[in-house]
């Protein structure tokens, strides 16, 4: 039986600056630029910079759902509470988090911004 090599990507990624002091209901304050390799609105952001940005943030286990389902910027910004709590087969808890603390403050502050 032959053996079969196993690959190993290694990746070098900027890393956010997240702020986890004062943050009593559990969000993460992120500092967002183009430092972290990202463009700074969503809408342009590839499925890896979804998956990378969700990585940083502390959910690295979730971050591949993401992936698989290949959520991009303008998929994530169009994401409703019940798209992130059963169309991406997350946990309840992280899911929840996810969707209060990320994806809707993302959405919000896209809104904000392109709205003038």
């Amino acid at each position: 039986m032959r053996g079969v090599a196993e690959v190993k990507e290694t990746c070098s990624l900027p890393m956010l600056s997240v702020d986890m002091e004062n943050k009593e209901n559990g969000s993460v304050g992120v500092k967002n630029s183009m430092e972290n390799g990202r463009p700074p609105d969503p809408a342009d952001w590839a499925v890896m910079d979804v998956v990378n940005y969700f990585r940083t943030v502390g959910f690295e286990e979730q971050a591949s759902a993401f992936q698989e389902q290949e959520i991009d910027g303008k998929s994530l910004l169009l994401m409703t509470r019940n798209d992130v709590l059963t169309g991406l087969q997350l946990k309840l808890g992280p899911a929840l988090k996810i969707y209060e603390y990320h994806v809707k403050p993302l959405q919000t502050k896209h809104l904000k911004n392109n709205s003038s």
